[in-house]
């Protein structure tokens, strides 16, 4: 292993390359993602309706719960 100043730099190369390798397949991913959600999107479902359904479903029941009931609320304050 070689240092300089300190720093180990194998270490520290394997570390940017796991990184890259993550970033790699995070792109990947991402990727995925976007092609189903133009499926859906082919089949007639909202995209935008789906992004927030996954988010939404991410998302704690009480705390989902609690944002649903104040933004009910808020409609009913503004007669919505």
């Amino acid at each position: 292993m070689t240092e300089t100043g300190g720093i180990a730099g194998d270490r520290l190369r394997s570390f940017v390359e796991r990184i890259e390798r993550l970033e790699e397949e995070k792109a990947a991913l991402v990727a995925d993602i976007r092609e189903v959600y133009s499926e859906a999107k082919g089949t007639g479902f909202d995209v935008k309706i789906l992004r927030q359904i996954v988010r939404l479903r991410k998302m704690d029941v009480s705390d989902r719960q609690e944002q649903e009931e104040i933004l009910d609320l808020y409609k009913r304050a503004l007669n919505m």
